[in-house]
């Protein structure tokens, strides 16, 4: 049996930028004790133990939940100096997309230094949110949220800028997931704003942080939308953050109008493979 590549000091590291429609997946991470269960880790295992005919261990960016999307997630793995030294990027790119299924897109493939992660050296992740309101949305339909209500979209802006700042987000985590955890996150940017896309007006709720807890951003969004309908005064996010107790923020908002936009890591850190 072939041993995995745990990776050493001296291993270069293989950055993959790639994104996917989340909807046929139960989420980024292979699920270990439901092996049935697709998910992009375990489609992307596959092509590159295919390709490289020997197991792997990934390391993404951030873990995405079954049916959000991604435009930018980062996946990062050991290789030898050997593959290192004779895989081009053209030969690597060409049999990852043609290994990797129609709803995963290979969208970049770098080198990174030995002991490089994906997930540890990232400086701040990105997240946008789509909201359809009034007609049913058309090209939107598989990455937005539609609602049949309109929403006050400043009422809701200013709301978001609340949240920014190191914080303790325990009232916008899942419950089970913030047991003995650490809570406390800093967001750098949180808006709301109006945007047309291929024709279609929706609402963008975009949201930077250094990292997220389970389900953050779809309960902000939650909440936010019960701020947008009235149903929530502007001023509450402080009350909300301050109960550090998920009963006393909104409803957790769908996960196929979540989209994983962006990863940021130090200047330098990657370069064309």
């Amino acid at each position: 049996m072939t041993e995995r590549l745990e990776g050493t000091a001296a291993d270069p590291t293989l950055v993959i930028k790639l994104g996917y429609r989340g909807g046929g997946f139960s989420g980024f991470a292979a699920q270990e004790n439901q092996p049935q269960l697709r998910t992009v880790a375990g489609e992307l295992e596959r092509a590159l133990e295919t390709f490289l005919r020997r197991p792997v261990e990934l390391t993404c960016a951030g873990r995405t939940d079954a049916g959000v999307h991604a435009l930018s997630q980062h996946v990062s793995l050991p290789v030898t100096p050997e593959e290192a030294e004779t895989l081009t990027g053209r030969r690597l790119m060409g049999a990852l997309t043609a290994l990797t299924p129609e709803d995963i897109s290979i969208r970049g493939l770098y080198r990174a230094a030995p002991g490089f992660s994906a997930r540890f050296d990232a400086l701040s992740r990105t997240y946008r949110y789509r909201i359809a309101c009034g007609p049913q949305p058309v090209l939107a339909w598989g990455h937005a949220w539609w609602l049949r209500s309109e929403l006050d979209v400043d009422a809701m802006d200013a709301a978001a800028q609340a949240l920014l700042g190191e914080r303790d987000f325990k009232s916008f985590c899942k419950t089970a997931s913030a047991q003995d955890k650490p809570t406390c996150r800093n967001v750098t940017r949180c808006h709301v704003s109006r945007a047309n896309e291929a024709g279609e007006d929706l609402v963008a709720v975009d949201i930077q942080a250094n990292a997220f807890l389970h389900n953050m951003v779809r309960a902000i969004v939650g909440t936010l939308v019960e701020v947008g309908r009235g149903l929530r005064p502007v001023d509450g996010m402080a009350q909300i953050l301050a109960a550090r107790d998920r009963r006393a923020a909104g409803p957790t908002a769908p996960a196929k109008g979540l989209t994983f936009v962006d990863v940021a890591y130090p200047d330098g850190a990657l370069s064309p493979w």
